[in-house]
């Protein structure tokens, strides 16, 4: 890494500077093989996505348990599924915005940092909740949290993979939100059987046990380091440089030879922040296929799954006599689903292509979800049949809907990375998981065959739609560097 001398005073150790850098960390990051240094960064920063499919599982299965009398709370499960979801999500929508202009400004490390403390703090508040109100305000606040882990963790993990994996680990790392799902919803097996449990007592202890496994999680993530990539950019060049150096020595030993020479190097004008209003210009004037893609791809996947599969245990319960306490075992069955779609179809996005894997799966999906709905609207499907449909719908849809945030990830400017992820996440989720909850807990709940196809044909019509926007307009971004998909702000 070479540097020209600013004009400025020498910064204190640890201070930023700026100045113009040459620097090879992205071709150096690039070319690293699979290490135990890379499983560290998966671990340490993919699993809360397990804390959250934790959690609104465990939200949705409760939510029978939790309206009933004797619960603790004087609340409806139309409330819950509908009105509580709809804060949740809306907590996450503001969360991702605040938290990602502080991510692209502060860095990631700190910010995903504070993101989980946020997250533990109010899901353990939820269980403490001995009045509506509260309940409904740190539902808010947990979705505050998780927002601002979505711009934080996906653009850490981007910038840390290297390119020839990066698409199969973004999409088994999001993907995991389905091995929380499955935990939920049998941990709910157990917390509402009121043998075991008090009809008070169990849904509290469904979300404290939350908390201990995000406690966990945080002791592994302090060992995560700040990314390299932002480093460089915002004047801590020599800090980034010495990160790598490190790291290249580790895997060296690890794997018992030299790595081979980076290919290629880019020179960078260093900047402290990058204010909102470039960003807003490179996003949309810039890049504005980019930017309809990446909102009809959020969109889409929020109104199936923040809209839709909310409700699968009402469902359940309204349509086909499942009891409360047996709603978990159907929903781990789709939840299965939901990560085997991204585990066994990841490696193709590297391979095949993100043109036609995300365009394909959005549309599978979406044409698998309107035979559903045709299914369920004849009364040819059971409770068993329903789930298996599902299983099969959703196992192309997660695979699309984790593609979502992996495309946003790595098509805009590093400058701008976690701030374009929490806009379009904001904006996608407030369309598709703010309103889609608040319509489809009552059409869901109304016992009336048709409320409910038309739910599912809503959802089914806005993914194919994305997957049709993805044919033309998604990025071939496989087995590139970050810098060549989207040239830095900063570059000279």
């Amino acid at each position: 890494m070479t540097a020209e001398p600013s004009p400025a005073s020498v910064p204190a150790p640890g201070a930023a500077s700026t100045g113009t850098i040459t620097t090879a960390v992205p071709a150096r990051l690039d070319r690293l093989p699979w290490s135990r240094w890379h499983w560290m960064i998966v671990i340490g920063l993919g699993t809360v996505w397990i804390l959250d499919g934790l959690e609104v599982t465990i939200v949705g299965n409760v939510a029978g348990r939790i309206a009933e009398e004797g619960s603790g709370l004087d609340i409806s499960a139309a409330q819950i599924t509908g009105l509580a979801a709809a804060l949740y999500v809306a907590g996450a929508c503001v969360g991702a915005l605040f938290f990602g202009w502080l991510t692209d400004r502060f860095g990631r490390r700190k910010l995903f940092m504070a993101t989980l403390v946020v997250y533990l703090a109010a899901t353990a508040l939820t269980a403490l909740s001995f009045e509506s109100w509260w309940f409904f305000l740190f539902r808010f606040l947990t979705g505050f949290g998780i927002g601002g882990e979505y711009a934080a963790i996906n653009s850490a993990i981007d910038e840390l993979i290297p390119s020839r994996f990066r698409g199969r680990v973004d999409l088994i790392i999001n993907g995991s939100y389905w091995l929380g799902a499955i935990g939920g919803s049998l941990l709910s097996i157990v917390m509402l059987n009121t043998d075991i449990f008090p009809k008070d007592l169990g849904w509290r202890l469904s979300f404290a046990l939350g908390v201990v496994l995000g406690l966990v999680i945080l002791l592994v993530r302090r060992h995560v380091p700040e990314s390299p990539r932002w480093q460089f950019i915002h004047g801590y060049g020599d800090e980034a440089d010495k990160l790598v150096t490190s790291v290249e020595r580790e895997i060296e030993q690890e794997k018992g030879h030299k790595l081979p020479e980076p290919a290629g190097e880019i020179t960078i004008h260093q900047r402290k922040s990058i204010g909102f209003g470039l960003i807003a210009k490179t996003v949309f004037r810039r890049y504005p296929r980019r930017a309809i893609l990446s909102l009809s791809l959020f969109i889409g996947q929020a109104f199936l799954y923040n809209a839709i599969t909310f409700g699968f245990g009402t469902i359940l319960i309204t349509f086909f006599d499942v009891p409360t306490g047996r709603t978990g075992y159907y929903f781990a069955v789709i939840a299965a689903g939901n990560f085997l779609g991204p585990l066994l179809l990841g490696k193709l996005f590297d391979t095949v292509g993100r043109r036609i894997m995300i365009s394909s799966t959005y549309l599978l999906s979406g044409l698998l979800l309107f035979g559903t709905a045709w299914l369920f609207s004849r009364g040819s499907l059971d409770a068993n049949t329903m789930t298996a449909c599902w299983c099969v719908v959703l196992f192309f849809a997660s695979a699309g809907a984790s593609s979502a945030y992996l495309t946003v990830s790595e098509i805009f400017p590093m400058e701008t990375r976690a701030m374009a992820i929490a806009f379009f996440y904001a904006l996608g989720t407030a369309a598709g998981g703010i309103s889609g909850p608040l319509l489809f807990a009552d059409l869901t709940e109304s016992g009336v065959v048709g409320d409910t196809v038309l739910a599912f044909q809503v959802g089914a019509g806005l993914m194919c739609a994305a997957g049709l926007v993805a044919a033309f307009l998604a990025v071939k971004a496989e087995r590139r560097s970050l810098e060549d998909i989207a040239q830095p702000l900063s570059a000279a």
